[in-house]
Parts: C-alpha cells; sequence; structure tokens
C-alpha cells in the first residue's frame, strides 16, 4: 500500500514540475506569444463568465455564513474531545499572512487612489470619488475573498482532520467521486490545478513584493533599482522562507507570522497617528456603511447594456484572482485549523480579517486620498500608476516618512516570507500524497522553484503575463469549489445521520438495560 500511495504522490509531482517549467519555457522562448495567450483567454474568461465569478463569490459568502450558524455550526474540525492546536493571535496571524500577505501593503495607497482620481461614471477627485474609492476598496478586500477561502479551508479540515483523509483538494470530494475516484485520475487533475494555481499566484506576488521592496531601498538609502539589487533581494528572502518551511509550522512559520502581525500592528498604528487621524475614523465608518448597505447590489453589480471594462478590469480580476490562490491559502488555513469548531472557523477567517482589511484600507487610503487637497489629480494619477512606489511616495509627505518607511520595508520582507513558507509547505503537501508533515526536501526544492520562477519572469518582464496566465487557469476552480461546497454538505447530512442513530442505539440499549435491572 504505501509503495502504492508514493507512486500517485509521484505522479502528482512530476506532472506539476512538466507543467510549471513548460510554462516557465514559453514565457521566456515567446514572451510576446505567452502575453497574448494569456490575455485573450482572460479576456474571454472575464467578457463572457463576469457574472459567474460575481455569483460565485457572493454565493461563497452566504454558504459559509449559513454553514457556520446552522446545527453543523458546532461540529469540531477533528474528533470531539480535540482542542485547536495554535493560540487564536497566532492562527489568525499566519491565516492572514498567508491569505492576504503583500498585496496589502502594494495595494493599501495605490488602489484607493487609482478609484479617486479614476471612478467610473464619477467626478475624479471630488468627494463621491472618494466614498466610492473607500467603499469598492473594502469589497474588493472584505468578506468575498476570505469566504472563497473559508469554502475550501473548511471542508478540508473537515475531511483531513475529522474523516482522516489526505491534505488534498481532491478529498474533499469522495462523497460525490467515492475514494477510488479521488485516488484516481479526477482527483490528480484537481491536485494538479491547484499546484500551478498556488505556483504561479504565489511567484507573481514574490515579484511585485520584491519590486516594492527595492523601491522602498531606492527611497531610503539610493541603492538602485535594477535586475541585480533584485535578484539579491529575492535571493535573502528565499534563504529565509525556505528556512522558516523546514523548521515547520509550529516554529519558524509561526514565528514569522506572529511577528509581522505585531509589525503590521504598529505600523497601521503610526499610520493612523501622523495621518488625518478623524478623516480616517470617517472613512472607515462611511465605508463600512456604504459597504453594508448595498451589499447585495455591489456584489452583483454588471451591466447588461452598458461598459463593463471597469468592472472587468478590477472586481472581476480580483474575483479571479482570489480564486486563483484559494487552493494555496484554503489548504493552508485548513492545516492550522485542527480542532475549531466550523463555526469559530468561519468567524475567524471571514469577519475578523475582513475587519482588519477594513482598517488597514480605510488608514493607508485616507493617507493618499488626503493628499488630493495639496497635490494635483494629475500628481495622484502617476502615483498610481505605480504602485510599488506609490506607499512611499505618499508616506514622504508626512512626518517620521524615514521611520515609516522603515517599517514598511520591514512589514514588506515579512509578508513576503510569510506568504512564501505557507505555499511551500502547501506545495510539499499537494505532492507528497496530502501529508501534513512533509518531507524537508520537497520544501526546499519548491521554496526554491518559486524563487526561480519569480526571478526568471522578473527578469523578463513576464509577471503580469504570469498573473494573468493564472487566473485564466483558475477558472475550473469555480465549478471545483461550488461542487465542494455540494460534496461538503452531503457529508454533514450523512455524519447527522449516523449521530441520530447513534444516539438512537444508545437509547435503546440503555433502555434494554433498564429493563433487566427491573
Amino acid at each position: 500500500m504505501a509503495n502504492k500511495i508514493e507512486k500517485k504522490d509521484n505522479k502528482v509531482f512530476y506532472i506539476s514540475l512538466v507543467i510549471v517549467f513548460a510554462i516557465v519555457l514559453w514565457g521566456l522562448i515567446a514572451p510576446k506569444n505567452f502575453s497574448d495567450v494569456g490575455n485573450k483567454a482572460y479576456s474571454f474568461l472575464t467578457d463572457k463568465f463576469g457574472w459567474l465569478y460575481l455569483m460565485s463569490m457572493l454565493f461563497f459568502v452566504f454558504f459559509g455564513l449559513a454553514i457556520a450558524f446552522s446545527k453543523y455550526g458546532k461540529i469540531r474540525l477533528g474528533p470531539d474531545d480535540s482542542k485547536p492546536e495554535y493560540k487564536t493571535s497566532s492562527w489568525f496571524a499566519m491565516l492572514f499572512g498567508a491569505g492576504m500577505g503583500i498585496g496589502l501593503v502594494f495595494w493599501g495607497v495605490a488602489e484607493p487612489i487609482s478609484h479617486f482620481v479614476n471612478p467610473p461614471g464619477l467626478k475624479p477627485g471630488s468627494t463621491e470619488a472618494a466614498n466610492f474609492a473607500m467603499m469598492v476598496s473594502f469589497k474588493h478586500w472584505g468578506f468575498h475573498p476570505w469566504a472563497n477561502y473559508s469554502i475550501l479551508g473548511m471542508a478540508l479540515a473537515y475531511f483531513q482532520f475529522r474523516k482522516k483523509k489526505p491534505g488534498l483538494i481532491s478529498s474533499i470530494f469522495i462523497p460525490l467521486i467515492g475514494e477510488e475516484g479521488a485516488r484516481g485520475t479526477k482527483g490528480k487533475i484537481i491536485d494538479i490545478f491547484a499546484v500551478f494555481a498556488t505556483v504561479a499566484g504565489v511567484a507573481t506576488s514574490l515579484g511585485l513584493g520584491t519590486l516594492q521592496i527595492n523601491s522602498g531601498l531606492n527611497y531610503l538609502f539610493n541603492i538602485p533599482q535594477n535586475k541585480i539589487v533584485q535578484m539579491v533581494i529575492i535571493g535573502i528572502i528565499t534563504v529565509i522562507f525556505i528556512w522558516t518551511a523546514v523548521t515547520g509550522i509550529k516554529k519558524g512559520i509561526k514565528l514569522i507570522s506572529d511577528i509581522n502581525l505585531y509589525v503590521a500592528f504598529v505600523l497601521l498604528l503610526l499610520v493612523i497617528i501622523i495621518g488625518p487621524t478623524l478623516k480616517i475614523f470617517n472613512s472607515l465608518t462611511n465605508g463600512l456603511g456604504m459597504y453594508i448597505s448595498d451589499f447585495v447590489k455591489n456584489s452583483l453589480h454588471i451591466e447588461a447594456f452598458g461598459d463593463n471594462s471597469w468592472i472587468s478590469n478590477w472586481t472581476i480580476f480580483y474575483w479571479a484572482w482570489w480564486i486563483a490562490w484559494a487552493p494555496f491559502v484554503g489548504t493552508f488555513i485548513a492545516r492550522i485549523s485542527k480542532g475549531r469548531t466550523i463555526r469559530e472557523f468561519i468567524i475567524g477567517v471571514i469577519l475578523a480579517p475582513s475587519l482588519a482589511s477594513f482598517i488597514w484600507f480605510a488608514s493607508f487610503g485616507t493617507l493618499g486620498i488626503n493628499l488630493g487637497s495639496k497635490l494635483s489629480l494629475n500628481t495622484l494619477r502617476v502615483m498610481a500608476k505605480v504602485p510599488e512606489t506609490a506607499l512611499f511616495q505618499v508616506i514622504n509627505e508626512y512626518p517620521l516618512a524615514v521611520l515609516v518607511s522603515l517599517i514598511t520595508i520591514f512589514l514588506l520582507c515579512t509578508f513576503f516570507i510569510t506568504s512564501a513558507n505557507s505555499a511551500t509547505f502547501v506545495l510539499s503537501m499537494f505532492t507528497s500524497n496530502g501529508d501534513l508533515n512533509p518531507k524537508n526536501s520537497k520544501k526546499v526544492l519548491w521554496g526554491v522553484i518559486q524563487a526561480l520562477l519569480a526571478t526568471v519572469l522578473l527578469l523578463t518582464g513576464g509577471l503580469k503575463s504570469l498573473q494573468v496566465c493564472s487566473v485564466a487557469a483558475a477558472f475550473p476552480f469555480i465549478f471545483i469549489m461550488i461542487l465542494g461546497c455540494i460534496s461538503f454538505v452531503k457529508a454533514l447530512q450523512q455524519e447527522g445521520k449516523e449521530t441520530i442513530e447513534n444516539d438512537s442505539k444508545k437509547n435503546i440499549t440503555v433502555k434494554s438495560n433498564n429493563n433487566v435491572s427491573s
């Protein structure tokens, strides 16, 4: 049996490697063709299926909350007597670092400014544009992405800890396709898709993070912005994230995640203090009101007869991107959630990180939008077009600019590491037949592959192309996740029936014993 499992493991591992290297070679040898094909595929999917992305992501929000507050919410992700492996603060730190990571720092200032200077159907730079910028930033980084992560995470944690199945996405589908189907070709295809989505998504984020770290070092220390410096940054960070992945979740990954959370909190507090504090709190309050009051309407907003270019470029791109990240983040969150109840899991994964994102964007977004009264709209447009430098340019307009920039660079590095080490751990699980504690050799190999991929794409200018390609390739995960919801409900219903049957048997036994005693 062990040899049989190892053989299956090798098949997923080798096919995944071949696909990843084939795509990298394609991007190197024919970058224009690679970019054109990815863009065409992405344009087709977002144009023809934008409605599906919108409806699916809203469904994930309602599904997660419905399960959490149903009779199944009390079920533990593990045996009935199991307790959480990690204290709540460390659990939150790890899931937050893996789920959003470097994107919060990268887009915290740039996205709200982009919407402020270019709002669809509104006057640029107006009060209405500012309100819209905060609301739509909340939407893109709020309940939808975290609900999307929770779907796979909740189901996978249930199957791997309560039902003792392998830590693979394919395990979720056992109630629908059976044990043999999950271990067979269908299951392998799902797991290979998950590997590709994870590698492509994380490599892109690592590349973008490297650009922002380089721009911060340039601003602070005049270190040049070039490929050599960027390769050095990737090299140093790679050594650290592979080391933390090899030491395991309870040591390296947890340690970096805890540090990351504390640094993020300090930076956020500093921004609130040095920025327009009252405006930040007003933006948070008003933004939340606008976001929640029209939640369903905005979630499903797409023009039947008008222009959908803004929606495609922003909202639908984000939804596709979050879906591309779902296999990796969902699997990692599942791995660290043993012993929590379904209700606790959903509240922790959807509501808590969303609130943190709202506060983050209200603070950094207001920091940028507030400059509208000091700088011209054209200056803000130029800032928004280069998101890797936007944050440092905005910080430069406020007190303690050097200190805040130093903390920002450090946070970029820790976010960089938390995303990469958790991805390395998940990739090793995917290609080790779902082993919850994969071999260190696998972790080192996948860590090096991610670093090499990010470096190659950075050198060839292919980061954006890979991002678009991975978003397009992740389209099947919409259906995989919806089917996963159906499979999960089927498993819960089956457990409910078994519980009722067991209780009935216990009652019969008790009555029989009482009768005998009498």
